[in-house]
């Protein structure tokens, strides 16, 4: 069934093992399977705290979980890269044209590293057969492979304390004090300062004055229009920095992963190798569970459609990879999902030689470059998602560096900024971010809309319940709440 979404709640709540923290039984989400999914569909999920795994969509129970997991996006259109950041681009720059002696340079699971091993555990249980083109639509319903383009103050210290005007030290219990000698007398004329006229104001003094005038003055200028205009047009892109000759040897490919592109299926078995050399140095997985199959759940798999519609950039949306080449060679892989409002990041692994790169930063750099590009085409593809923010996980808190990001609310789903949400996290691990006064228009939902897939018959579970009892309804009602209303009304739910 083209155009619509089919997903199979996975009713099970028990605890599994936390990838972020390490504990064996505290992390608590809710999930679903989803057989075939819009982009749309996922990109309302994905602005409501879900994000999937494969083709398996979960929800984490953020006042249950031991590490709360916020949705953070970064407003990409209005990116400006920081000070460090731009460092890691110039840094990439040159030691593309001169890498350094050796395999590798720094110590590799560092905060480059990305995070925990794998996105989420899936419950071992395994979905239903759906054959989604045989699904029919006459029943009662409810109405309701492109290449990416390339895309400081200075702290002047006092050098310590000076004596002035023939004046000697006198040091004691910690203090220091300046007087003048005994033996000073009044200068001839020609000779020392006129004691007639007021002494002259020490060098420091004077250094301090001239700063606040600067100060001043530039405040005033920055006052002016044509001042802010100027200023603002100096300021340079991420795209700028990306213009060094020295990243034409680093070659990108976004080529689509699902349905799978003539170019993904040619590179698939070196991608895979370059996923399982990385899961095993950096994550120190056992190289028996980085197996072909385990990648290509995780990492290849999707529920997403491919999509062609007006509005959308000339790759289309869905489900792509994309990879690295230096010199021939693939060095990283970034798994993303290109949707309506946002390119979404969902993995990257890297060729552990090539730590020295810093590819954690540099891809994410430039797949905000990428969301700048496409928005060029894409009006409304604005954002750049960057996954969960955790703010207890060190690996997991630099996606807050990219400025401006906002983190969604658990409570209500509205964008708040990162800065506003920080004070409250400090203070506990979960919090509502926004204001108390707003509420989660959305969270009201009518279970008797829901849309169900029942028989391979479309009805709305106000039917469904009249056929079979509904002794389901309780968590119809909790999947309806979680994935909110207008989802919950468009997207098909499987039951059998």
């Amino acid at each position: 069934m083209s155009g619509r979404s089919i997903v199979e709640w996975f009713a099970e709540h028990e605890a599994y093992r936390c990838g972020y923290c390490g504990t064996a039984d505290t992390n608590f989400s809710h999930g679903m399977w989803a057989h075939t999914m819009t982009c749309q569909d996922y990109q309302d999920l994905i602005d409501r705290g879900w994000r999937r795994s494969g083709k398996y969509v979960y929800k984490p129970t953020m006042n249950q979980t031991c590490c709360p997991q916020y949705t953070i996006k970064c407003a990409a259109l209005q990116f400006r890269p920081s000070r460090s950041q731009k460092k890691v681009v110039k840094k990439v720059a040159k030691l593309l044209v001169n890498p350094p002696t050796g395999s590798k340079s720094g110590e590799l699971g560092g905060p480059d590293s990305q995070g925990p091993s794998m996105v989420e555990d899936v419950p071992d249980r395994q979905p239903s057969n759906v054959d989604v083109p045989q699904v029919s639509s006459g029943v009662t319903q409810v109405s309701t492979g492109a290449q990416q383009a390339p895309a400081g103050a200075t702290q002047v210290k006092d050098s310590g304390s000076k004596v002035e005007g023939g004046g000697q030290a006198d040091v004691k219990a910690g203090r220091a004090s300046c007087e003048p000698s005994s033996s000073s007398k009044v200068p001839r004329p020609g000779k020392g300062p006129d004691p007639t006229k007021p002494p002259c104001k020490k060098a420091k003094l004077l250094r301090k004055q001239r700063k606040q005038e600067k100060e001043t003055s530039r405040q005033a200028a920055e006052s002016l229009p044509w001042k802010k205009e100027q200023k603002e047009d100096t300021q340079k892109s991420i795209e700028d920095y990306l213009k060094d000759e020295a990243f034409s040897r680093l070659e990108l490919r976004l080529v689509r992963s699902e349905p799978k592109s003539e170019e993904f299926s040619r590179t698939r078995m070196e991608s895979y190798e370059l996923y399982k050399k990385y899961q095993i140095a950096i994550h120190k997985d056992e190289p028996d569970k980085c197996t072909m199959k385990q990648w290509t759940r995780f990492l290849v798999d999707s529920p997403l459609q491919e999509e062609h519609k007006p509005g959308t950039p000339a790759c289309g949306n869905g489900s792509f990879h994309q990879q690295y080449w230096l010199d021939g060679k693939l060095i990283a892989v970034g798994v993303l999902d290109v949707l309506p409002n946002c390119v979404s990041s969902v993995y990257l692994y890297y060729d552990p030689d090539y730590y020295y790169l810093s590819l954690g930063t540099y891809s994410a750099l430039r797949e905000i470059a990428l969301t700048r590009q496409l928005h060029e085409s894409a009006p409304r593809l604005e954002y750049y998602y960057m996954g969960f923010y955790i703010h207890t996980c060190p690996k997991m808190k630099y996606k807050g560096n990219y400025d401006p990001s906002f983190l969604a609310c658990p409570e209500v789903y509205s964008w708040v900024p990162i800065q506003k949400c920080r004070p409250k996290l400090d203070a506990s691990n979960y919090a509502r971010l926004e204001d108390p006064g707003k509420v989660d228009e959305n969270g009201n939902i009518d279970v008797d809309r829901v849309l169900v897939l029942y028989e391979q018959q479309l009805m709305p579970y106000a039917i469904y319940r009249a056929l079979t009892g509904g002794s389901d309804e309780d968590d119809v009602r909790l999947y309806a709440t979680l994935a909110g209303r207008t989802c919950a009304e468009r997207i098909i739910l499987f039951r059998n």
